[in-house]
């Protein structure tokens, strides 16, 4: 590891929730899936590449899969021709919605 100022144990256990955090909601669409999903209360992955344009088949699929693995969303998929999944928010992924709001509140004062 580098030396910087995280470097050292101390600083290393300071930053530790942060960083799990940053690993769970990177990704450049994730923000926004989960905003869509608390907003909708509900979205076919359709709708989602939809309302995320310039969003990948692929990618879309990643970050889906990788925010269900983190318990933020739940997945419903029907047996059904063609296939029907729908995305909701888990009580992890609700209990994250706060501070979207925060955070849009913040963009929409000091972004734009």
């Amino acid at each position: 590891m580098s030396d910087n100022k995280h470097s050292q144990e101390k600083q290393l256990a300071r930053c530790e929730s942060m960083c799990r955090l940053q690993s769970v909601i990177s990704g450049k669409w994730k923000i926004l899936i989960i905003w869509y999903i608390s907003f909708y209360k509900m979205q076919r992955f359709n709708e989602l590449q939809r309302r995320l344009d310039g969003i990948t088949h692929a990618t879309l699929a990643n970050q889906l899969k990788e925010l269900e693995n983190d318990g933020l969303i739940g997945r419903k998929a029907y047996p059904e021709v063609p296939p029907r999944v729908e995305y909701t928010l888990t009580d992890l992924g609700e209990s994250f919605v706060p501070l979207l709001k925060q955070m849009q509140a913040w963009s929409e004062e000091n972004l734009m």
